[in-house]
């Protein structure tokens, strides 16, 4: 394969599975690892790829990848998130629900759940959960935001300050090492922002490829946050902070259950 092609094949493949180590891909292409190697300098010279330790990750940064393409990364990752975090949701329990592809995953789980009543700001999360007709549905309202369905501004923040639930559920574009959150999006923050202060608990669901992402804007820190669902194990010390925040980590194996 020409090595042209085989970065349009990486990029694709990055796509999917939102990174990949050297060695998975000089088996999935049947070449050298130094030929991979030299593959992702160049894409990463385009700027088209973040280098991350053994391997690469789509290029992350001030602008957030579009809402296509993010839906697909570690689809099945967020399903698994999405089946065991509906398992801690009880029947006749209050939520918020933010913006995200990981929290749609979640919403797609709760389909068939008992009795809720679900407050959010994203449009998609309530058309998931319509066929649900023991969920009451409540809409914030705001600026809307076309790329993701997501709603903005103050008039979502003054809504959600309106309520308080049982459990927040939230996602984020990043996370650091020393546990605070991100987003792209100033307007998107202060909603979660609301959200997190008018929630009696708050859920965060992050796959593991945001622990490689960079966003500009912070929302909280995870001691903020109850409990942590995600598909592979916290960083070691970021584990050791949760523990000592008292933040609970989840993580779900093949089968969605706690590993």
């Amino acid at each position: 394969m020409a090595s042209g092609l085989r970065r349009n094949d990486i990029i694709s493949l990055l796509r999917g599975s939102g990174q990949a180590s050297v060695e998975e891909l000089a088996r999935r292409f049947a070449v050298t690892e130094q030929t991979i190697r030299r593959d992702l300098a160049e894409l990463a010279a385009a700027g088209r790829i973040e280098r991350v330790h053994g391997g690469a990750a789509l290029r992350s940064g001030v602008a957030n990848i579009v809402y296509e393409e993010r839906r697909g990364l570690n689809a099945g990752a967020k399903d698994r998130i999405g089946a065991l975090v509906a398992r801690h949701v009880p029947a006749n329990a209050s939520l918020f629900v933010n913006i995200g592809t990981t929290t749609e995953a979640v919403a797609r789980h709760l389909v068939d759940h008992g009795p809720l009543t679900v407050v959010t700001n994203n449009i998609n999360v309530a058309s998931i959960l319509a066929p649900n007709e023991g969920c009451e549905i409540i809409v914030t309202g705001g600026v809307l935001r076309r790329a993701d369905g997501g709603l903005v501004g103050d008039l979502a923040s003054q809504t959600i300050g309106q309520f308080k639930v049982d459990i927040a559920i939230i996602g984020a574009s990043a996370l650091d090492e020393a546990g605070d959150l991100y987003d792209f999006d100033l307007r998107e923050v202060h909603v979660s922002r609301a959200i997190i202060a008018n929630a009696r608990a708050v859920f965060l669901v992050a796959d593991a490829s945001k622990f490689d992402r960079a966003a500009p804007v912070r929302i909280a820190s995870m001691a903020d946050v109850d409990a942590v669902f995600s598909d592979r194990a916290l960083p070691p010390a970021l584990a050791r902070s949760c523990a000592r925040w008292g933040t609970a980590v989840h993580v779900a194996d093949g089968q969605g259950a706690n590993a």
